[in-house]
């Protein structure tokens, strides 16, 4: 069957709704005001899928066009989690045997939940492109069925129904901001918006640091990146697709980068303002808000997953507060005298500042009587309360030295 035309993506959405959860558009008041110029922004939430992101639709309904041969033989991919999952869950709902190859930095989350589908997960690799080589391998040695996680047509189909929903919700959406790993999303989506509406515009956003397909369009060929540093796991992919690559040059009308920081900053925004977990690769579009020159448009952020691991959230998280400055640590000098740890606390407390963190150094200087560092890491509202605090400290007689210090 011919895919990536209406006909298969009309037939793909009504497969998917067999095992996907709505996720209906949400109006973003705060991303609105924070992009400006009267643009309107939603997101599409597909972090809230019962497998945490998208891939399901991609994986379930590409195993549907299998034949029963092929799911006799067993399925085989390679995912740094989110297609894991997708293709787990379609397998165990198609009663079929699946063997997942992950990276072995692959976050214990999604590993686990990979293999409570009933999946057989196999760590091999310290990137996506190496868990595919070793996929590849096993599915030629043992006969199974590979099922890619992008550059497939059928799977880029189901990915794409996400557009038609978008489509159903907001017809006259002028933008569509979305993900780019290998470039499956993005493939569906744009292909399937330009087909609804040619005047749509496709965005699609990667990592700077696994800016694959933006170097492959630049190129106009695939290339492969010598190396992926990200923390958005979920798109460190080397080379794009070669099979959808040709769908990717004619539907995305732009490709925009990101920088890990603005990933962290935006974790601390759907967090705080929507209340919602979305993984790093997730937020791609919603950092890539401020990259968009546009106004008075209706403009919306696919939310790819929401598979994160508390050790990387925590990271996260802590990351944020001291680019918020709401955490940040001074270093003082001061004389090794009773009372003057309690003179610093107090210059902080009439401040308002939360001390959450000390560190008494009687070694800095041989002279203990003349100066002992105290490093002190400070909990504050923000960069002018920072600042107030700092002051203060400067007023009493004190040089606070601003240091990059972890809590």
């Amino acid at each position: 069957m011919e895919m990536l035309t209406l006909k298969a993506f009309e037939e793909a959405a009504e497969i998917v709704q067999k095992v996907t959860s709505p996720t209906n558009l949400v109006y973003s008041k705060f991303l609105s005001e924070q992009t400006g110029r009267g643009n309107k922004v939603y997101l599409k939430p597909e972090n809230m899928q019962l497998t945490g992101a998208y891939k399901l639709r991609g994986a379930y309904y590409k195993i549907s066009t299998l034949t029963e041969e092929e799911r006799e033989k067993g399925l085989i991919t390679a995912s740094a989690g989110n297609h894991a999952q997708g293709v787990a869950y379609a397998a165990q709902a198609y009663g079929c045997k699946a063997v997942i190859v992950m990276p072995t930095t692959t976050p214990l989350m999604k590993v686990n939940r990979t293999k409570s589908y009933g999946a057989e997960v196999v760590l091999y690799g310290d990137v996506y492109d190496e868990a595919a080589a070793h996929a590849a391998k096993l599915a030629e040695e043992n006969g199974y069925t590979f099922i890619h996680p992008f550059d497939d047509p059928a799977v880029a189909t189901g990915q794409g129904t996400i557009a038609m929903e978008i489509f159903k919700e907001l017809p006259l959406v002028d933008y569509i901001l979305v993900p780019v790993g290998g470039g499956g999303l993005a493939t569906g989506v744009s292909t399937l918006a330009k087909l609804l509406n040619p005047k749509i515009k496709v965005i699609g956003v990667e990592p700077a640091g696994a800016n694959c397909l933006q170097t492959s369009l630049k190129e106009g060929k695939v290339v492969s990146l010598d190396h992926v540093n990200t923390i958005a796991d979920g798109t460190a992919v080397k080379r794009p697709g070669e099979k959808i690559f040709p769908y990717l040059q004619a539907g995305l009308d732009d490709v925009i980068t990101v920088e890990d920081d603005e990933l962290v900053v935006a974790f601390l925004d759907m967090v705080e303002n929507h209340k919602m977990v979305v993984e790093n690769s997730g937020l791609l579009t919603v950092a890539a808000l401020k990259h968009l020159d546009v106004s008075e448009k209706k403009i919306v952020s696919v939310l790819s997953g929401g598979n994160m691991d508390i050790i990387t959230m925590s990271s996260v998280v802590q990351m944020g507060l001291i680019m918020r400055d709401r955490i940040f640590t001074v270093s003082v000098l001061l004389p090794d005298k009773p009372g003057e740890l309690v003179r610093v606390a107090s210059v902080i407390a009439a401040q308002q500042g939360n001390v959450i963190k000390l560190e008494h150094n009687q070694f800095v200087s041989t002279n203990r009587t003349a100066a002992v560092e105290l490093k002190i890491t400070i909990e504050a509202f923000g960069t002018d309360h920072k600042e107030k605090i700092v002051n203060a400290l400067k007023q009493e007689g004190y040089k606070p030295k601003l240091i990059s210090v972890l809590i």
